[in-house]
C-alpha cells in the first residue's frame, strides 16, 4: 500500500516550471547535447592523462573503470535521497518537484530527461576540483570514467522513456526503471544498473501471486 500512495498521475506534454522565458528554456535539453559534451570531455581527459601526464594505458583503464563504477553508486544515492527528498515543507516540495517530481508526472517529456548542460558542467567542474584535491593526477582517468558513466546513464534513461521495450540487454533496465515510475516509486532507484538496489535492498517487491507461491 505504501508504494500506491506514492504514485502520481502521469500526463502528456511539457509543463511550464518558470515564469521567466530564459529560465524555462534552460530546463529543456536535447539529449544529444550532454552526450556529446561529456563524451568529448571524457575523451580529452583520457588523452591528457596519457599524453601529458604519462599514464600507461592499463593504469588509465583501471582508473576509468573505477570512476565508472563509482558513478553508479552516486547515481543511486542521488536518485534515492536527493531526487526523492521527503516533501516535508512547501519549499522542499517545490524543489523536489522542479528537480525530479515533474519527471514522474511527465515521464515522456523528452526535453527534460537530462540536466541542463550549464548546470551539469558547473557540477562537473566542482567535482574536478574536489577529485583533483583527493586524487591528484589520478583524476584524469577517474573523472573520465565518472563523466562517461553519466553520459551512459543519460543514454539509458532516454532510451527507456523514448523508445519501445528493446529486444536486447536494455530490456532488463527498461523494466526495472518502468517499475520505479509506474508501480513502486519507492523502489528500483538504479537506472544504469540494478546493482545498488540489490545491495541496499530496494529491489521491487514481489507481486502478491509470487509471494503466495513461496
Amino acid at each position: 500500500m505504501e508504494s500506491q500512495k506514492l504514485k502520481r498521475p502521469r500526463h502528456k506534454g511539457s509543463p511550464q516550471l518558470f515564469k521567466s522565458p530564459f529560465l524555462e528554456k534552460l530546463t529543456h535539453t536535447h539529449i544529444s547535447l550532454p552526450l556529446i559534451i561529456f563524451g568529448g570531455i571524457s575523451g580529452f581527459l583520457i588523452y591528457y592523462g596519457i599524453i601529458e601526464k604519462g599514464f600507461e594505458v592499463p593504469e588509465m583503464v583501471f582508473l576509468f573503470a573505477a570512476g565508472l563504477f563509482f558513478f553508479t553508486l552516486v547515481e543511486y544515492l542521488m536518485h534515492r535521497y536527493l531526487y526523492h527528498i521527503p516533501a516535508t515543507t512547501e519549499r522542499k516540495k517545490k524543489i523536489a518537484y522542479t528537480m525530479h517530481g515533474v519527471h514522474h508526472d511527465y515521464p515522456k517529456d523528452k526535453s527534460r530527461l537530462a540536466m541542463p548542460p550549464v548546470l551539469s558542467l558547473l557540477i562537473a567542474s566542482i567535482l574536478f576540483v574536489i577529485y583533483r584535491a583527493v586524487l591528484g593526477d589520478l583524476v584524469f582517468g577517474f573523472l573520465a570514467g565518472f563523466l562517461l558513466g553519466y553520459a551512459l546513464y543519460l543514454a539509458v534513461h532516454y532510451s527507456v522513456h523514448a523508445f519501445r521495450v528493446p529486444n536486447n540487454f536494455l530490456k532488463l533496465l527498461w523494466h526495472h526503471h518502468s517499475i520505479h515510475h509506474y508501480r513502486e516509486p519507492d523502489r528500483a532507484f538504479g537506472v544504469s544498473s540494478p546493482l545498488w538496489d540489490i545491495i541496499f535492498r530496494t529491489m521491487p517487491r514481489k507481486a502478491p501471486v509470487e509471494r503466495n507461491k513461496g
